[in-house]
């Protein structure tokens, strides 16, 4: 395994040209019929993905840089294909409105920081691909004063190369490899609605700021919630070994939710006359309503473990939020408030992408299309 770790504020992302986007390969290689990649074509990968993301973080700064590094072909005999410099520029243009939905809902960020892992390169033919993994943190500004530090997410890409006969790399293709929502510096894509069905347990939820009052009671309840937000922000991204992952077969967002609910002081259902009654999991296997984003959804409002909230902003510690990205009645993704702002803001702990404290603002604004569901347990 390759590893490189690259490190800035993206504030100063202009400083940082791709000229290691191509990576000449030795005359020898050249002449292969099919090329190799070596530890320094691998890094050089690494520093292209950092470059992207890096300028994906910087568009949702509050100064971001008019200035953009990656794809630009800054040295002799660079290239880059037009369909992704068209793709990366239409990204960073769709940041910027969620740069400013994120204003208009009273949030900005003041820096950033981007690092990118190489995990992995393969060679077919005259292609390679290259597996990532990209670490952002992104810092609060202080317009309200009571925003956590910052918040952060692993994500995960894979990157397509192909061999140039002048003996260079370009760079063809990325996309996310990740189920859960996309990521606050992904670009929001348009996508053609599905037809709408009626939703089946809880309503959907209202996105306006401020929320009508809906104090929670944090202690002397019948659950933790400072248990919940403790195990919530210790196993964001490392994984709890007690616990099988589902990450390659669904997703792992709602198994991850089940875990916090538990250490909170849910009891598990073994048995139960309802459809889904039951919330468990063993050794060898597990409830629907544990891993299942919807089962869940049913299974709290049978078990009456939860009720709706009208407004995502009533969520407090230990409240749940789950999406339906394209609104076809489906729930999509289930998420754990692990803080709340004095000035009524949740924040967002989960899987898929592992991602920890992101506002329920920045959701709104990179899913301006979607619908959002609450819960108080």
């Amino acid at each position: 395994m390759i590893s490189k770790k690259l490190s800035r504020s993206c504030s100063t992302v202009g400083a940082i040209a791709l000229s290691a986007l191509l990576l000449p390969l030795s005359a020898a290689h050249a002449a292969a019929p099919t090329p190799r990649v070596t530890a320094s074509t691998a890094d050089a990968f690494g520093r292209v993905a950092d470059a992207v993301f890096t300028d994906r973080t910087a568009a949702l700064l509050d100064r971001a840089p008019t200035a953009r590094t990656a794809l630009k072909a800054t040295t002799a005999g660079i290239r880059v294909s037009g369909t992704l410099a068209h793709t990366e520029s239409a990204a960073v243009s769709s940041l910027h409105g969620t740069r400013s939905r994120l204003a208009a809902l009273g949030e900005a960020y003041s820096a950033g920081d981007t690092r990118v892992t190489v995990n992995r390169t393969r060679v077919t033919g005259q292609r390679a691909t290259a597996w990532v993994t990209e670490t952002t943190t992104l810092t609060y500004r202080k317009i309200r004063g009571d925003e956590p530090a910052t918040t952060g997410f692993r994500a995960h890409h894979v990157l397509t190369f192909a061999a140039q006969a002048d003996g260079t790399w370009k760079l063809t293709g990325e996309r996310s490899t990740d189920k859960g929502p996309r990521q606050v510096n992904e670009p929001v894509t348009t996508t053609p609605r599905r037809t709408t069905m009626a939703a089946v347990d809880a309503p959907r939820a209202a996105t306006t700021y401020p929320a009508p009052a809906n104090a929670k009671k944090l202690t002397g309840a019948p659950y933790d919630y400072a248990a919940m937000a403790t195990y919530a922000e210790t196993y964001w991204k490392n994984y709890n070994p007690a616990y099988r992952s589902f990450n390659a077969v669904g997703g792992d967002c709602t198994n991850y939710l089940s875990q916090v609910l538990k250490a909170g002081g849910w009891a598990t259902v073994t048995s139960s006359d309802e459809e889904y009654g039951t919330w468990n999991y063993g050794t060898s296997s597990q409830t629907d309503t544990w891993v299942g984003v919807n089962e869940w959804s049913w299974f709290t409002q049978t078990a009456r473990r939860s009720t709706p909230l009208a407004n995502v902003y009533q969520m407090d510690i230990g409240d749940v939020m789950q999406m339906d990205f394209d609104k076809d009645g489906s729930k999509d993704h289930s998420m754990i408030t692990s803080y709340r702002s004095s000035g009524g803001v949740p924040y967002l702990t989960y899987h898929d992408a592992d991602t920890y404290r992101r506002s329920v603002s920045s959701l709104i604004a990179s899913y301006p299309n979607s619908a959002f569901y609450a819960y108080r347990t």
